[in-house]
């Protein structure tokens, strides 16, 4: 892991009267596996949307890879988003009527990358999550698992650099999210992406390298354990 990639520092956000970020810090260095807990309702949801340029916070920084976040235009935020920026959330969220390949070539497909091509590329992701057996596939023809893994396979068919996970395992049982974990860990590995995780489960929270805590919106870096 080198210098920082990815941060925000100061970050507030509030919806109405009520404050989701008070003032949270984050910084992410490249490669790194940084888990975000915290109780519900104390806005390590809100954190993540705000690092990844779904949210823009109401005041506070955030840099990327050098550039200044705050400045940049929704068309530049959402370029991000589709090319260097991959996402993983609690239900997987795939598009029911795209068969399972289709929804991993999806993100290059709205890159402009050709069918043919981005369906080559989503199978041998598909492969490394284990789960091209599942190629021709709806969503809701497969278990949670296999679908989660495919939503896995889907937010690191661009090569992100950052991928953001929310409650990814937040509907499995352990079995299958300790292997959703082990796969997504394994795969960022290989790729030197960078991880945010936000989760309520200490045993996720344990593939990380960090441990930010976020309580009332205020955030505490409280574990820097490094995965051997």
């Amino acid at each position: 892991m080198t210098s920082t990639l990815l941060s925000g520092s100061g970050l507030r956000k509030a919806y109405g009267p009520t404050p989701a970020l008070d003032g949270a810090d984050i910084a992410v260095r490249a490669g790194e596996i940084v888990a975000v807990t915290g109780p519900s309702g104390s806005g390590k949801s809100t954190l993540l949307h705000c690092l990844a340029g779904v949210v823009r916070p109401d005041s506070g920084t955030m840099h990327y890879d050098g550039r200044d976040m705050s400045r940049m235009s929704d068309s530049a935020l959402s370029a991000l988003r589709r090319g260097e920026f991959g996402f993983v959330f609690q239900f997987g969220q795939l598009v029911p009527e795209l068969t399972c390949v289709e929804n991993v070539a999806l993100p290059l497909r709205l890159s402009g990358i050709r069918r043919r091509e981005a369906e080559r590329r989503a199978l041998e992701w598909m492969g490394r999550l284990e789960v091209d057996d599942l190629a021709a596939k709806r969503p809701g023809e497969v278990s949670g698992g296999q679908g989660q893994r495919v939503a896995v396979a889907r937010s690191l068919v661009t090569k992100p650099r950052v991928v953001f996970a929310d409650e990814p395992t937040g509907a499995l049982d352990s079995y299958n999210g300790e292997r959703v974990m082990n796969l997504l860990v394994t795969a960022a590995r290989e790729t030197g992406a960078a991880v945010v995780l936000v989760t309520h489960d200490a045993q996720v929270a344990a593939y990380s390298h960090r441990e930010i805590l976020v309580r009332d919106g205020k955030s505490t870096d409280v574990t820097a354990v490094e995965i051997p």
